[in-house]
C-alpha cells in the first residue's frame, strides 16, 4: 500500500514564497508539503494498481489544455477547520474539471468536504497565527500558467514527494519521466 496525492504545484517564485509564509506562521508541515492545489487528497492505493493509476492520470492530463491561474487574497475554513488559504480567483472551473477527472476511475473516492481549490498557508496553528496569515496575505496576488499536475507519494517521514508530472494536452516521453 502507498499513500498518494495529486496536485497542481505552485511554480517558482510563488511556491517558495508561499512556503516561507507558511513556515513563518509556525505551520509544522511547511517543509513537508510542497506548495500546491490539491486535486486528490491523501489516498491509499495498492502497489499493484499504481500502473493503472498512472495511465488514468495520463488520460486526464491529455484531455485538457494549459490554463491561466490567478491567486488573490485569503480565505479560511474556520470554524470547521483551522485553515487559512490563498484563494483561487481565476482558473476555478479548469481546476474543478481536473479534480473531477482525477477523482474518477481507479481513484474514485468520497470526500469529507466539497472540492474547494485553494493554497493552504496555515493549518493547525494557534488562532493568533491563523489571524496573522489571514491578514498578512489578504493582498497577496500571483498569476501564472498551469502546465499540468503531479502525482505525489507520502513518505514514511511525513514528506510529500513528487513522483511523476502530467503535462496538460500532451503526454510526456517515456514511462519514467519525473520531476
Amino acid at each position: 500500500m502507498r499513500t498518494i496525492g495529486v496536485a497542481v504545484a505552485i511554480p517558482e517564485p510563488w511556491g517558495a514564497e508561499l512556503q516561507a509564509h507558511r513556515r513563518s506562521f509556525g505551520d509544522p508541515l511547511a517543509d513537508a508539503i510542497p506548495t500546491h492545489i490539491t486535486l486528490l487528497p491523501p489516498t491509499a492505493v495498492d502497489d499493484e494498481l499504481l500502473g493503472q493509476v498512472e495511465e488514468h492520470l495520463l488520460t486526464i492530463a491529455q484531455r485538457d489544455e494549459p490554463f491561466d491561474l490567478h491567486l488573490r487574497g485569503t480565505g479560511t475554513f474556520r470554524p470547521v477547520s483551522p485553515v487559512v488559504f490563498v484563494q483561487v480567483a481565476r482558473g476555478i472551473s479548469e481546476l474543478e474539471r481536473l479534480e473531477d477527472g482525477v477523482r474518477s476511475g481507479p481513484l474514485t473516492r468520497d470526500l469529507a468536504f466539497p472540492f474547494h481549490p485553494h493554497v493552504t498557508v496555515a493549518h493547525d496553528v494557534p488562532e493568533e497565527a491563523l489571524d496573522r496569515a489571514f491578514e498578512g496575505l489578504a493582498r497577496y496576488e500571483a498569476k501564472f500558467r498551469v502546465w499540468g499536475f503531479s502525482l505525489y507519494e507520502h513518505g514514511a517521514d511525513g514528506v510529500w514527494r513528487p513522483q511523476r508530472d502530467y503535462v496538460l494536452g500532451r503526454s510526456l516521453p517515456g514511462p519514467d519521466v519525473c520531476c
